[in-house]
């Protein structure tokens, strides 16, 4: 690194998967590569998010890979703390500021105002920050497409390449021109090869001098999306066969959509039962109609997308955006799926169909993403009987069933595919955005592709040349 080259790790770092946040100085620069929300037990996560280890006021610019909440989560609360510069991502990422940051903000006053009335309210429970600060993310958003270089500032620029996470994902190719020539890649969440609607990714080429690279899934190996989806249409079959209801927790951006395609195409091959599909999650209503306003970067060469123009339309789908229409399901006698943000279960209207739905032994709760440490759905995958939803005690008698291969991270497989992708050579990695497992792995696995020099940050950790 050039001496006046400093990068800080302020999130997803030692051992984290969520509140993703780098800080990069350079060329005279403040820069930060996302900006993430932590998740995880309510008190630690708040007062983790409501604090920053730095001056939003002297932050010269955002640069943003994806939408997930876990990178873009604390944005508003940057604006609110008095950041005004610009806030750079691909347009389809920009276009999903709006749903995203608007929908975590009014989920903290839903929140707070449910506590409130319970009498359990505390300071963990006070909102992050207002709508008013996601609308004002929004006005300092630029959307820059894939390929197209850009300047952060003179000597620093930019240029976004497809992670293939999802929709609007990047991998981040920054090269910093002053003194000695530098170039950093920042893969953001690197995605898998052959998913539905998502192209494959496609990382920068050539030699690195920097590398921060995220380590999710670098201990394991994922089911292919094929067996997924047959896993998923054998659970579906038989959960509605009893008279059961499959509750899926699923974010409302990527995990949503891509399970309403594959319910879509199951659905034409007869695969499953002609039980209604309910995607219960206003924000992933909003979601999905930014996907059909990007159609030039969904992967057409997938069979479904092309046989027709509406994938995310059929029969059996009701979207459901009206929070009286949500609590009709709740009585719902008749089988039914019914998709439900949030994806870790810490938040949103799935929590209320838990509530109602898991002490019914039919029921499945089936769980299709990553679930971190400390979160209501980690502790339903390692099979916890009782759940704490809204302050009470809720016993769990619903099956619970974990598909892995419905994740958008890549696998140790395709992270090694992605390493080897990039052509080197590599002269010095950090390894983020994994828990100790895992990010081990990923440094074991860098290591054989000749890397030599590899750190696995601590949080606040600073490196420099």
């Amino acid at each position: 690194m050039p001496p006046n080259l400093r990068l800080t790790f302020w999130g997803a770092a030692g051992g984290e998967v969520t509140g993703s946040m780098h800080l990069l100085e350079a060329c005279g620069a403040r820069i930060l590569l996302d900006a993430g929300l932590f998740q995880g037990h309510r008190a630690e996560a708040q007062g983790r998010n409501a604090t920053l280890p730095f001056d939003a006021r002297r932050v010269d610019a955002v640069v943003v890979s994806h939408a997930h909440i876990d990178h873009i989560g604390r944005l508003p609360f940057l604006v609110a703390q008095g950041f005004h510069g610009p806030i750079h991502a691909t347009p389809a990422t920009r276009d999903l500021f709006g749903p995203m940051l608007l929908d975590a903000a009014e989920i903290q006053e839903r929140d707070h105002e449910h506590l409130v009335k319970r009498g359990r309210a505390g300071p963990e429970s006070l909102p992050l920050y207002t709508r008013r600060d996601a609308i004002a993310v929004q006005d300092l958003a630029h959307g820059v497409p894939y390929g197209r270089l850009f300047h952060l500032r003179k000597h620093l620029t930019v240029e976004f390449v497809e992670a293939g996470h999802i929709l609007g994902s990047a991998s981040v190719d920054l090269r910093v021109s002053e003194g000695t020539p530098h170039r950093l890649v920042f893969s953001g969440d690197i995605g898998r090869w052959g998913l539905p609607i998502i192209r494959d990714p496609e990382p920068p080429s050539g030699p690195v001098d920097t590398l921060i690279i995220e380590s999710t899934y670098a201990d394991r190996d994922h089911e292919t999306p094929d067996d997924a989806r047959a896993r998923m249409a054998a659970i579906i079959t038989r959960v509605v066969g009893r008279g059961g209801k499959v509750l899926i927790p699923a974010f409302a951006l990527g995990r949503a959509q891509e399970l309403i395609y594959d319910l879509h195409l199951l659905w034409r091959q007869k695969r499953i039962p002609e039980v209604l599909i309910y995607v219960d999650s206003p924000m992933a209503v909003d979601v999905t109609e930014v996907f059909r306003l990007h159609p030039q970067v969904l992967d057409r060469t997938e069979a479904l997308a092309r046989r027709t123009d509406t994938p995310f339309d059929f029969p059996l789908v009701r979207y459901v955006r009206d929070a009286a229409e949500s609590r009709k399901l709740n009585a719902l006698r008749s089988p039914a799926v019914i998709i439900a943000a949030s994806g870790m279960m810490e938040s949103g209207r799935i929590l209320h169909h838990l509530r109602n739905h898991a002490p019914d032994h039919r029921n499945c709760i089936l769980v299709v993403g990553f679930q971190a440490e400390h979160t209501l759905g980690r502790r339903v995958v390692e099979g916890a009987r009782t759940l704490r939803i809204f302050g009470e005690e809720v016993e769990r008698r619903a099956e619970v069933e974990v598909i892995d291969g419905y994740s958008a991270h890549a696998d140790r497989g395709e992270l090694r595919r992605w390493v080897r992708a990039l052509g080197g050579p590599i002269r010095r990695a950090f390894v983020v955005h994994g828990e100790d497992a895992a990010r081990q792995a990923m440094a074991d696995l860098l290591r054989a592709e000749g890397v030599r020099e590899v750190h696995l940050p601590a949080h606040g950790e600073s490196f420099e040349a």
